[in-house]
This record gives C-alpha cells, sequence and structure tokens, in this order.
C-alpha cells in the first residue's frame, strides 16, 4: 500500500489527533532516523493511518491497552530469563505497545537482500566442507575458517547430496539516518526469535484490531507451514517424518520459546538424554520403546551436540548424533559447523564472495566492517576507531579473547588508546566495524490514562528478520520480525540488557485484505495416522506432575483443618490435636522440633500454631504447601508444550496469589489463622481448577494415564496413612461420645456431604468404613482409586480389564474384604482386619510406584528396547 492509496482511504476518526501528535510527539534526535516521521516534520502516512484507527478515544486508552497486554504477557507464561534459576523468579517478557511499521517499499528493499544473503550463505557453507575454493582462491581468510571455534572439521566431507546446511537464519538490520537498511550481524548456529515474534503478533493485533485489518499486514502462519514442510521434502520418511525440537532444558533462558514453537509447530520437544544412537540411526526413547527421528531443529548451540566428538562434558548433546548427521541419517536444521559464518569480520568479505558464487553484487549492504587480521584493514580500523564499534572476531573458548563490543564514543583518549594497543598487538582477535545511531521508533510510556502526545517517546531499536527454507529448495522472508528496543540511549538493543521488544507489521501491496492461501493438496495414501509419542522424561515429568498436584491438595486440606480446629468455639479433644499434629509433622508442615502447642499446658503462646503459618509458603526447610506448590509448578514447566495457556496460567496464578495471601497472614496481622485459612481456601479453589484442567484439557495418551497413575498412587498414600495414624491413635475409639475425630477423617477424606447425604448424622463405625474404603462410586474412597488405578495401568499396558497383566493384579483390592469385619475390634479393642487391609493397600501402592519408574522411566526392564516401526 503506497501512500497515495493511504490518503485515499477514509480515516475514522477526526485527523485533529494526528496532528497532535505530529506537533507534540518528541522527534528522533539528530543523526537517528526517525519512524515516525522520516525526514519531515509531519507523520508519515503509514503511522497516520495507524494513529486514526484507535478510535474516538484516541491517546486516552493506550495505558489501560499497556495494562492488558501486560497481563496477557503474565497469562501466557512468556519469559526470557538472562540467567535462569530453578528457584528463582522468571523474567516476564518485555513488548511495546506500538508496533514497528514497514511499507511495502521499504520491505522489498529488505527481502530481496535477505534472499540474496540467504543463498550466499549456504553457497558458503557447502564450498566450505566441500571443495573449499574459496580457502584456495584467497576470497576467505584461513584464519576465519579454520581458527573459528566454530568450523567443525568432523564435518567436512559430510554427506548432504541435495540437502541443504541451513535452513534458518537470522540477520540484524539497523537502518541509516537516510532510512537505507543495513545488516549488522548474522546468526546460523541456534538463532533465536521465532517464537516470540509469532507471540508478540498474538499479542500486539488483539490490542489494535481495527488498524491491523485496515493497513493489510502480511500474516505469519503459511511461512511457518512451509519451513515444516520443506523440511520434510528434505526427509526420506516424507510427510510422515517424525521432527523432534532440541533444547536446553527448562532454565535455558529462552525455554519458553522453545516450548511454544513445539506446541504450534506440533513438534516433540526433547532434551539430549532423551535421545539416542542405535547403527547410525537418531531415535527417541519413549514409554513404547525407541521412536526413529528423522528431522531435528536444535536450540542447542554445535560445542554441545556431541560429547563423543565435541565437548566432553556436554550433557546437552547426544553421544554419536554427528555420526548420524555425516551419514545423511537425519535432517538437521541448522547442520552443525555453521557458527563461523556469525563471525562479524566474515562481512567484510562477503561483496567479494557474492560476485564469485552467485555472479551478483550484494543487495542488502553490510555496514563498513575491517578484520583486522589484514594490514590493510587494520591501517583503515584504527583512524576510524573512535566511530566504529569494536567486536570480538571469535566467540570465547579455545584461546581466543572475550570481550563485550564497544563503542568507540563511549571511551576517553586513553581508553581508546588502550584499545589501539590491544588491536595491534592481537589484530585477528579484533573486528572493526563503523558505527551508525540507530534509528528510532515511538514507543508509548504509560501515564495513568493521560491523552498526551508527548508520552510517545523514540527509542533506538535493531530488526531481526528471518530467512526459512521453502518447498522449492530455495529461501523465504518471513513478513514480519523481532525489533528489539535499547532500555535506554546507550545506542545497544540487547534483550539480555534489559530491553524490550516490539511486533513488526509488514505492509501489502494492496488495499485488499491479505488472505493466507492454502494451495490444494492430493490426500495422501501413505499417511500414517499418529499418536502422540511421549518421551520417557515427559512420563516421568507429567507423573509427578499428577503426584504433586494430589499432594498440594491433600496437605493443603490439612493445614486448613488443623488452624480451623484450634481456632473453633469448640476446645478440640486431647487425641484429635495430638493426632493433627502428628500428620502436620509427618507432611513436613512444620520444621522438626516445633513444641505442640499443649506440650506445657499452656496454649496462649501457640508456637506450633504460628509456625505452621509461617510455613505455609516456605519452599525450604520444611515441605508445606508452598513448597509443593513450586514442585508442582517445576515438574509442570519440564512439559510446558504439553498444558494449554490457561493451565499455565492458572498454575501461576496459584502460587503468585498464595504467597500475598500468606505474606499478609504473617506480617500484616501478627500470624492470624483467619488470614491464613482464607490463603488456603483460595487456593484449594486454584487447585480445583488445575485439577478440573488435568482431567478436561489433556489427550488421554500414554503421559496423561501417567499423570493420572500419579495422582492415584499420591491419594491411596495419603488416605491410608490418615486412616491408619487415626485408628492406631485412638481417635475412633469411642465416636458417639467424642466424634470430632470421626468428623475430621470425613473432611480429610474430602467425603463430608457424601455421607451426610447417606447416613446423615451416623457416628457408627460401620458407615465411616462403607464410605471411606470400600465405596466404589465415591471417588475419595479407597476401592475407588485402587479401581482406577487399575484401570489406568490396564490401559497404559495396553491390556483388557478382564485380563489385566502382572503390575495391574499387583493393586491390592479392598473390596476383598468384608464390611463386618472391617468394622470389629479384636479382643483388645484393635481394628486388626482393617489396619491389615490399610497396609496391603498402601504396600501395593509402593509397589506399582517403583515398577512405574523401572519400566517406564528408568528402563531397567528394558535391556532388549525395542524398535517402533
Amino acid at each position: 500500500m503506497d501512500s497515495s492509496q493511504i490518503n485515499s482511504l477514509k480515516f475514522s476518526a477526526d485527523p485533529s489527533l494526528v496532528e497532535d501528535i505530529a506537533r507534540q510527539a518528541p522527534k528522533a534526535r539528530e543523526g537517528h532516523y526517525d519512524e515516525l516521521r522520516g525526514h519531515s516534520n509531519a507523520l508519515l502516512p503509514h503511522w497516520q493511518l495507524f494513529f486514526q484507527e484507535l478510535g474516538p478515544s484516541g491517546l486516552s486508552d493506550l495505558d489501560q491497552r499497556t495494562l492488558e497486554l501486560n497481563r496477557q504477557v503474565r497469562d501466557n507464561g512468556i519469559t526470557y530469563n538472562v540467567y535462569a534459576d530453578e528457584f528463582g523468579p522468571q523474567r516476564p517478557w518485555s513488548v511495546d505497545l506500538f508496533p514497528l511499521i514497514i511499507t511495502p517499499k521499504s520491505w522489498q528493499e529488505i527481502q530481496s537482500g535477505i534472499l540474496q544473503r540467504a543463498k550466499l550463505l549456504e553457497s558458503i557453507i557447502k564450498d566450505v566442507y566441500g571443495p573449499q575454493n574459496l580457502l584456495k582462491e584467497n576470497l576467505v581468510p584461513p584464519a576465519l575458517v579454520y581458527g573459528h571455534p566454530g568450523y567443525l572439521r568432523s564435518m567436512y566431507g559430510a554427506n548432504f547430496d541435495s540437502r541443504k546446511h541451513l535452513h534458518i537464519i537470522a540477520f540484524d538490520l539497523a537502518r541509516t539516518p537516510e532510512g537505507k537498511w543495513s545488516v549488522l550481524s548474522q546468526r546460523t548456529q541456534a538463532p533465536s526469535g521465532l517464537g516470540y515474534l509469532l507471540e508478540n503478533r498474538n499479542l500486539i493485533a488483539r490490542q489494535f484490531p481495527k488498524a491491523y485489518e485496515r493497513m493489510n499486514i502480511a500474516p505469519l502462519a503459511s511461512t511457518y507451514r512451509d519451513l515444516i514442510d520443506a523440511l520434510k521434502q528434505e526427509s526420506p520418511a516424507g510427510t510422515n517424518a517424525h521432527i523432534a525440537l532440541l533444547t536446553p532444558g527448562p532454565y535455558n533462558e529462552t525455554y519458553f520459546e522453545h516450548a511454544y514453537l513445539a506446541r504450534y509447530l506440533g513438534l516433540t520437544l526433547v532434551e539430549g538424554g532423551d535421545l539416542t544412537v542405535r547403527d547410525q540411526r537418531l531415535y527417541l526413547k519413549t514409554v513404547r520403546g525407541l521412536a526413529p527421528v528423522d528431522i531435528l531443529l536444535k536450540r542447542v548451540d554445535d560445542e554441545f551436540l556431541d560429547p563423543l566428538e565435541l565437548r566432553t562434558d556436554s550433557t546437552l548433546g547426544v553421544p554419536g548424533l554427528l555420526q548420524v548427521i555425516r551419514a545423511g541419517n537425519v535432517v538437521m536444521a541448522n547442520a552443525p559447523g555453521s557458527a563461523f559464518l556469525e563471525s562479524p569480520a566474515l562481512l567484510g568479505f562477503l561483496p567479494g564472495i557474492s560476485e564469485r558464487l552467485l555472479g551478483e553484487k550484494i543487495q542488502l549492504p553490510a555496514m563498513d566492517t575491517w578484520w583486522c587480521g589484514e594490514r590493510a584493514a587494520l591501517d583503515s580500523a584504527i583512524p576510524n576507531l573512535r566511530n566504529s564499534a569494536i567486536k570480538p572476531t571469535y566467540p570465547n573458548g579455545d584461546g581466543h579473547q572475550t570481550y563485550e563490543s564497544t563503542l568507540g564514543l563511549d571511551l576517553s583518549q586513553a581508553h581508546l588508546d588502550e584499545w589501539v594497543g590491544k588491536i595491534t598487538r592481537q589484530p585477528d582477535e579484533h573486528t572493526v566495524q563503523t558505527y551508525i545511531p540507530l534509528a528510532k521508533m515511538p514507543t508509548w510510556l504509560n501515564a495513568l490514562n493521560v491523552n498526551d502526545p508527548s508520552l510517545i517517546e523514540p527509542r533506538s531499536y535493531m530488526l531481526r528478520v528471518f530467512a526459512l527454507s521453502d518447498e522449492s529448495g530455495g529461501w523465504q522472508v518471513l513478513p514480519g520480525g523481532l525489533a528489539r528496543i535499547a532500555s535506554d540511549d546507550s545506542g545497544i538493543a540487547s534483550m539480555q540488557r534489559g530491553g524490550s521488544s516490539a511486533d513488526v507489521w509488514v505492509q501489502g501491496n494492496t488495499t485488499e485484505p491479505l488472505l493466507e492461501t492454502h494451495p490444494h493438496q492430493e490426500a495422501n495414501k501413505d499417511h500414517i495416522l499418529r499418536k502422540r509419542i511421549v518421551t520417557s522424561r515427559a512420563a516421568e515429568n507429567l507423573y509427578w506432575f499428577g503426584r504433586y498436584t494430589e499432594r498440594s491438595e491433600n496437605i493443603l486440606r490439612l493445614a486448613k483443618l488443623y488452624l480451623e480446629n484450634i481456632n473453633s468455639e469448640y476446645t478440640p479433644s486431647h487425641s484429635l490435636w495430638v493426632w493433627l499434629e502428628h500428620l502436620c509433622n509427618q507432611y513436613g508442615l512444620v520444621p522438626e522440633g516445633v513444641p505442640s502447642n499443649f506440650s506445657q499446658g499452656d496454649t496462649r503462646h501457640r508456637v506450633f500454631e504460628r509456625t505452621l503459618i509461617n510455613s505455609l509458603s516456605m519452599t525450604e526447610n520444611v515441605t508445606s504447601v508452598g513448597f509443593n506448590l513450586n514442585a508442582m509448578k517445576r515438574t509442570a514447566s519440564t512439559v510446558r508444550e504439553r498444558l494449554s495457556i490457561e493451565q499455565w496460567s492458572t498454575i501461576n496464578h496459584c502460587i503468585e496469589e498464595f504467597q500475598q495471601d500468606c505474606h499478609k497472614a504473617i506480617f500484616n496481622n501478627d500470624f492470624s489463622s483467619t488470614l491464613a485459612i482464607d490463603a488456603l481456601k483460595r487456593a484449594s479453589i486454584s487447585l480445583a481448577a488445575i485439577t478440573g484442567a488435568q482431567t478436561d484439557r489433556m489427550t488421554r495418551d500414554d503421559g496423561w494415564q501417567l499423570l493420572s497413575i500419579g495422582r492415584h498412587i499420591e491419594r491411596l498414600s495419603f488416605l491410608t496413612t490418615v486412616l491408619d495414624s487415626a485408628i492406631r491413635m485412638g481417635l475412633l475409639y469411642n465416636p458417639n461420645t467424642d466424634s470430632s475425630g470421626y468428623t475430621a477423617l470425613l473432611n480429610l477424606f474430602d467425603s463430608t456431604i457424601t455421607f451426610q447425604a447417606q447416613h446423615q448424622q451416623s457416628r457408627e463405625i460401620a458407615p465411616l468404613v462403607s464410605l471411606l474404603v470400600l465405596d466404589d462410586e465415591n471417588p475419595r474412597s479407597l476401592a475407588w482409586v485402587t479401581k482406577a488405578l487399575r484401570a489406568r495401568l490396564s490401559k497404559l499396558a495396553g491390556t483388557q480389564r478382564n485380563n489385566p497383566d502382572e503390575l495391574t493384579r499387583s493393586v491390592s483390592n479392598p473390596q476383598e474384604y468384608d464390611l463386618y469385619n472391617l468394622s470389629c475390634t479384636d479382643a483388645f479393642g484393635n481394628f486388626m482386619n482393617l489396619t491389615n487391609c490399610l497396609s496391603a493397600v498402601s504396600q501395593s501402592a509402593w509397589h506399582v510406584s517403583d515398577e512405574i519408574s523401572a519400566r517406564y522411566f528408568n528402563l531397567i526392564h528394558k535391556s532388549d528396547y525395542s524398535v517402533q516401526l
């Protein structure tokens, strides 16, 4: 859409808003290109259209949109962690309210240049790992290839046939003061941003739907589909190829993006330990055996990929993986050995290489770059050092220096002289690149709903765009990108330095809405119906996700019961008091050695109660509610690609609200039991939502079966322990006289309403045993839980219920016991039959737990681990 087309459209609001913004919004400082105005005082036509589509409210509701945007980021769990910490807080992703808008003419300049550069880089890497004509003809200094840690000699001569080395390339661009685009760097090893930019699009398009529609912004989804189709086309498995995404794990700074892309593209998210090599083929360890992997998208740096041939201390890779690649048995995006292409020094040699390999001049220039390892370049670089950026030629390692990129403008004369000395002594370690002030794009300053154009602040940015493989064997440029905004006037746009990001809107060339096209495809007769693969690691984490969810519910109910009883208008009986404190100690709700509230016959200090309240949200030294909620979150984070956004958001909200509520109970009201009980009630509601999501929002595959098995094993363990301890501590000795223990048991079994509906106010033992032990319609009874556990085990083993496997048969069935015998006492007043039943059920649950771990997680019983066909 050109300027005349934009001006011909009828704006939907009074153009005075545009005039106010043009008059009052600060201009970019001299020397910086102004994205809002260009080289004039008036707003550029595409920004005029954007602001006109804000509607009658103008700028006054932008603060509200910002709050909504930030809330959506939190709800979606979008994070970027510079230093990921298992127990530390995750840093929310930062995205600005305004998008960066690129006109069709400007995008054409970018697109044609990026397509050429992608083709060029693929030609370079094929030559370097093949005939090496560039090295023989001195078009590339050998030091920039052989001396670079990213050049892998073990990949020389690898069998790639007609396949590509590169499938995803990121280019960082800057806009010159004249408004032209220039390349600053390129990323080929494991470029990040494809997931974040897609999430940015979802967030910002939702905030400005009218502008997004009127401006005919190019969609993104088809480019991702084309990438997957291109990868499958290179694989012998074709459309049935199994694709996995290799991640360093949940503590990586961009793990959110890995999980997001895996979920969005339908890939299996794997870590190095999930994979193994057999007979030069790559396989995935699953609960059903070894599943072949045909295509691997990697988000792990090359040096960590294979501990046999690269870094021996790596736990992120797969032993033997490079041999699989050399044998041509897996398509890797991107192939190992491309990191030397990322050296800034190479940029200065690309124009000559392009003419040699492509017969074309470079269309999209890079900033003037000098590798100081050449004498002529060194002599040219030193006089320009003041107006340049000094960058390391090589990454850290293998004896090379490492330092942060430094701007000459920021250096005093003394420090500049020091750099001249360093560069002169070790010239090959340094690359000098001309510095240009980064262009500035408009950003919004949140200021409490003030309709003030001066709150539009220009900030420096860099643009990252992506070239992706297409089905034709060529390249396509994703019609969008990731704008990284500097946090200050340093001129460095980096997320690791606290910067922000922005969505990138590429306008179409027509005033008609841009719709994604879907070419007609014939049905594939050879298409295989696949079930979702469950890795052994994912299975184990799902199992513990279920256990920690159930455990959190159980101990939350226990803590709430204790606080309600101690603050009841009726003084709890001594036996109930001792029993509850025993359970609180057993399940770690308080640290060891805390004196009982009645230890000295004085309840005024209530040390046990205050300690329990203080420990509720703690994650160390106790295993109270906070500890288990965080353990639940950690296990969920490792299988995040399997969880809906709503489910993950609910988990985060549950923990955040519980911590805030406990903080109020501890500090604002001096260990208030009332506030603590309220905190537990709110957390209980959130846990009910989490449980509901587990039940109704997850596919019933092997992973879900194991999640459910984990919950049922944890429930059996808790309920049998609670009932057994109540019996042994005399809580049911004479319930008609003292019914407090009877009532407390019903509470912990979450069966009070059901009991009252069936047995009204009865306090006999037989009705209690019938409901809590033998009733197979009560989901909190032992009979129902064991029945459900057997059903899950049978489904997992693939056996019929009338012909169960050995593990399923090992689950003890309480219904094998007679109600009369379970309710009777022996000559000494002991419920021996009931305690024997509880012991059998508990032991069978732990036996199943051990066998599950051995069979599906540790693979102890699979010495002849089979390969799935």
